[in-house]
C-alpha cells in the first residue's frame, strides 16, 4: 500500500490531522507516519473488508500490528 503524503526522504512525522482527530492521539501516544510494501490482492481484500465494516484501514493496520508484537513477546516469555 503506498502513501503518497510520504516520501521516501522525508524522516517519519506525527499523525495527520484527521487521524488526531479521530481520537488516535493522547498525551501518552504519538501517532507516526510509516510506509510500507504490502502485496496487491492484500490491499484489494484490506480496501473491501474497510468498505464493508467502515473501519479504516490503518485502524485494521494497526490492529495487526499490536497482534504481532504481542505474539512474539509471549514466544519470548517461554
Amino acid at each position: 500500500m503506498h502513501d503518497s503524503s510520504t516520501s521516501p526522504s522525508i524522516p517519519e512525522s506525527s499523525s495527520a490531522p484527521a487521524e488526531a482527530a479521530a481520537g488516535l492521539e493522547s498525551p501518552a501516544e504519538v501517532v507516526v507516519s510509516t510506509h510500507v510494501l504490502v502485496a496487491e490482492e492484500q490491499v484489494h481484500k484490506l480496501r473491501e473488508l474497510s468498505r464493508r465494516t467502515r473501519v479504516a484501514q490503518s485502524e485494521y493496520l494497526r490492529e495487526a500490528v499490536d497482534d504481532l508484537l504481542e505474539k512474539y513477546d509471549r514466544q519470548g516469555e517461554a
